[in-house]
């Protein structure tokens, strides 16, 4: 067991928040009971990942997206009002990282992904944003890029979306995780092969086409699981806690 504050501290230096100008407030975002012996961790803090803490006996939920995103209504109303409600009745607290959590260089969300997919030498693009978000690494043999496709099939048990960028094999690949469709064109000038994230827009096709650079969208929930356990492993092995990691499936 360890202090809600001491636990935050921690996370709040260890992810370096002051660095970052986010869209929301990073660390915690619900205040709940005081001292946490069971941590419960998850990508999106969503109606169903609320109930399945409760029934696990959760003392804090920590996640990449939670609330108070910039230009949301103030209002606790509706789905706001329920969410929020769970945690308070149930002295629960939520702690929330964004983009801290996407580009820390030992447990964020785009070196997890790359360790996962065998990239090495995975650093960030540069650093101010949004260079320090985007990590370039590269494979030990270049291959096809139809095998990148099969495996990011394999590892985050989801067909990505591929747009061909031409014939080239991929060894160079950008990562940004989430919804960073908008970095392709900074992923090309980084020289990548293939840019990774998790969504597309209709003109990402275009771009990948014209500056000859594959991109893969595998999903922004898919794409975004492995920080935030990287970091409840880690807090759980520091403070003794109980740690558990919920999966609420998104197929987007």
């Amino acid at each position: 067991m360890a202090s809600l504050s001491e636990i935050v501290q921690y996370c709040n230096e260890r992810l370096q928040v002051a660095r970052y100008s986010d869209y929301c407030p990073n660390g915690l975002q619900v205040d709940g009971r005081p001292e946490v012996s069971r941590l419960v961790t998850g990508v999106t803090a969503s109606q169903a990942l609320l109930d399945a803490a409760v029934d696990a006996g959760a003392d804090a939920v920590l996640v990449h997206h939670g609330y108070f995103w910039k230009g949301e209504a103030p209002a606790l109303t509706g789905m706001k009002y329920r969410r929020i409600s769970t945690l308070i009745r149930h002295d629960i607290s939520l702690i929330a990282y964004h983009l801290p959590l996407d580009g820390h260089p030992q447990i964020g969300n785009n070196i997890s992904l790359a360790r996962r997919l065998g990239l090495t030498a995975c650093t960030p693009g540069g650093d101010s944003m949004p260079h320090s978000i985007v990590f370039v690494g590269e494979f030990s043999e270049a291959m096809p890029a139809g095998a990148l496709a099969a495996l990011l099939g394999e590892k985050l048990a989801r067909q990505p979306l591929w747009v061909s960028g031409g014939e080239q094999a991929v060894r160079r690949v950008a990562i940004c995780t989430g919804g960073a469709q908008g970095y392709i064109g900074l992923a090309a000038e980084l020289g990548a092969d293939a840019f990774i994230t998790g969504e597309a827009s209709e003109q990402t096709t275009h771009i990948a086409r014209e500056e000859g650079i594959h991109f893969f969208a595998a999903g922004h929930h898919a794409t975004e699981r492995y920080g935030v356990q990287a970091l409840g492993e880690e807090l759980a092995a520091k403070f003794s806690l109980q740690h558990q990691f919920i999966d609420v499936d998104n197929p987007v």
